[in-house]
């Protein structure tokens, strides 16, 4: 089976035609040629008998050489016996639930629960320093991963740029 039969100066120089059209590399990656002027990279494959169709992304958003990067990983996950859309899905759903547990998702639903029953000029503010000061050092990191270490990394950092005010412990 012969692979890598395209190069980069083919497909930047392809063309739309009156219909749809696929240039093959081997090994069932394509890039998909639209009428509309789109080049989408594709591979067709067969997992338990079904015929599938894995797309990797437009190009020139993913070169010739991404491409293939991505193909030969899908293509040793298919010879593992794993389904390799089914491992994007999973991973996709993993990284969603991640977002679900960042400390930003969390500290946003706090933050509206915490405002019933504050003023909304303490509660405006309280977020506003929530945006400026926390959530940049802390807001996507899962909050199970946050240690205690960030944590002092980022209220130093807040003190040093003079926008805490500290009471006098000595009153």
């Amino acid at each position: 089976m012969e692979i890598n039969k395209l190069h980069e100066r083919a497909v930047q120089c392809a063309k739309p035609g009156d219909k749809n059209y696929a240039m093959s590399d081997g090994a069932g990656l394509y890039l998909w040629v639209t009428a509309a002027g789109g080049k989408l990279w594709r591979w067709g494959y067969n997992f338990q008998g079904k015929e599938k169709l894995m797309s990797y992304g437009k190009y020139p958003d993913i070169g010739l050489a991404k491409a293939r990067e991505l193909h030969a990983a899908a293509r040793s996950l298919l010879a593992e016996g794993t389904d390799p859309m089914a491992e994007r899905k999973a991973k996709k759903n993993e990284n969603n639930v991640e977002n679900k547990n960042s400390f930003q998702t969390i500290a946003k639903a706090w933050l509206a629960h915490w405002r019933e029953g504050k003023s909304k000029r303490h509660a405006d503010t309280v977020e506003r320093r929530m945006e400026s000061d926390i959530l940049p050092a802390l807001g996507a990191r899962p909050i199970d991963k946050i240690e205690a270490p960030e944590v002092v990394a980022m209220i130093k950092g807040t003190l040093r740029s003079g926008k805490v005010f500290l009471p006098n412990p000595n009153r």
